[in-house]
């Protein structure tokens, strides 16, 4: 097992960290209690790979050199790599009041701008140790994912599971869809009494579609689109995209594409498919 702690100052992009450290399969745990944080990775030992944790002012002690003391015991426990991300004062500045959140410490002091320097001092062993930091004061939300994501995977670019959903507009359109596309304009094996009983899964209706040119070219098109715009869903931090083929009844024609699809993107990307209403249909 591996630890990775995640610390800086508020406002500094530590939620936006964690989100993406789990994307890539980390266990994430935020605002763990100092005083069962040394317990709890004792007893996580054989329960993940890889672990995340953040480690601020909401959970530190107050004391910097217990501060020390816990980071040096931390990774007795477990190999520990300490990512800090910060940004200058003005950009917190300013990420708090484009919030209107409120600072952790500003029922302890008068303005925001004290609040923000107290907590530097109460980060500053943290700091300290770090193996990595990120400065996120001139990063977009993108740019700060892919770069996080890069130095901690060696790629900018996450693992996108790419869905195909076969779907019966009878039944509604699936609400997680992203992109949906109607197919009840191909032609329909359910008009042909001898293919009727028969499933998009089923040879007899696959040879009946690879004999449609019209079938082919469609899935031809929709191949084409979805290459060009994938990349550009991932660069914007999308972990999952979901395409569902609608037919009538859920049944022949979008399990067909589904599956036609699914087999083409399977080599280049994370492929997951699905039937919603196959069952319903048949």
């Amino acid at each position: 097992m591996k630890l990775t702690v995640v610390s800086g100052r508020s406002g500094s992009g530590k939620s936006v960290a964690l989100r993406v450290l789990e994307d890539l399969g980390y266990y994430c745990v935020d605002n763990l209690p100092v005083d069962l944080l040394t317990s709890w990775l004792t007893r996580q030992q054989n329960q993940h790979q890889q672990i995340a944790v953040s480690l601020d002012m909401r959970n530190l002690p107050d004391d910097p050199e217990q501060v020390a003391q816990l980071l040096t015991l931390i990774k007795t426990i477990v190999p520990t790599r300490i990512i800090f991300l910060d940004a200058d004062d003005a950009v917190l500045l300013r990420r708090y009041s484009e919030t209107r959140r409120r600072h952790p410490l500003t029922q302890a002091h008068a303005t925001l701008a004290e609040a923000v320097d107290a907590e530097s001092a109460m980060l500053a062993p943290v700091r300290e140790q770090a193996d990595l930091f990120l400065d996120t004061g001139a990063m977009t939300i993108y740019q700060f994912s892919a770069t996080l994501r890069e130095r901690v995977s060696g790629s900018p670019s996450s693992s996108m599971v790419l869905i195909f959903e076969s779907f019966g507009f009878k039944h509604g359109i699936p609400n997680d869809a992203d992109f949906v596309f109607d197919v009840r304009f191909l032609p329909n094996p359910y008009w042909h009494p001898e293919l009727r009983g028969y499933t998009g899964n089923d040879q007899p209706v696959i040879d009946f579609f690879n004999s449609q040119p019209t079938v082919s070219a469609f899935i031809e098109q929709l191949q084409v689109m979805l290459s060009k715009w994938l990349p550009q869903l991932q660069e914007n931090d999308r972990s999952y995209v979901t395409v569902a083929i609608g037919c009538t009844g859920g049944c022949h024609r979008s399990v067909f594409i589904a599956n036609t699809l699914a087999e083409l993107f399977r080599g280049e990307r994370e492929v997951q498919l699905r039937h919603r209403n196959l069952e319903d249909s048949h």
